[in-house]
């Protein structure tokens, strides 16, 4: 029987799905449905015009979050998901279209580990769905 060596790390969620290169083509893709599919109409409009902000920002938030560079959260400190959306009026229907928009992008992503996206996808499904506040 061999063992793994005792400073041998297990792999991240990070590592295992593919690292920024994932990350930034789960976001890319999240945020091409929201501009581009009238199903996320109403969750696109409570948004900035402009989304290059958060397309840069938000792949180092899932990086961090995820088990890989916590380079989202040095540059935030002291912010959490809740307390980032607070400002926006976050119902039922626009979390349902966050929701599914990540679930697209993530399920169509090419990713190293189809396991953990998947679970990724469930576990940013419900943190979205929580964050809805009628």
């Amino acid at each position: 029987m061999t063992t793994a060596p005792e400073d041998a790390k297990a792999a991240t969620a990070f590592e295992r799905i593919g690292g920024h290169g994932a990350m930034r083509a789960i976001t890319e893709r999240f945020y091409d449905l929201m501009e581009q599919d009238p199903a996320f109409a109403e969750l696109r409009a409570i948004h900035a015009p402009d989304l290059a902000p958060m397309r840069e920002s938000l792949p180092l938030f899932l990086a961090g979050w995820a088990g890989g560079p916590r380079d989202w959260f040095e540059r935030n400190p002291g912010k959490c998901m809740m307390s980032m959306h607070a400002p926006f009026p976050i119902n039922r229907q626009t979390a349902e279209q966050w929701a599914e928009a990540m679930n697209r992008a993530i399920a169509e992503a090419e990713v190293a580990d189809r396991e953990v996206a998947e679970a990724m996808a469930d576990v940013l499904s419900r943190m979205a769905r929580g964050m809805a506040r009628e």
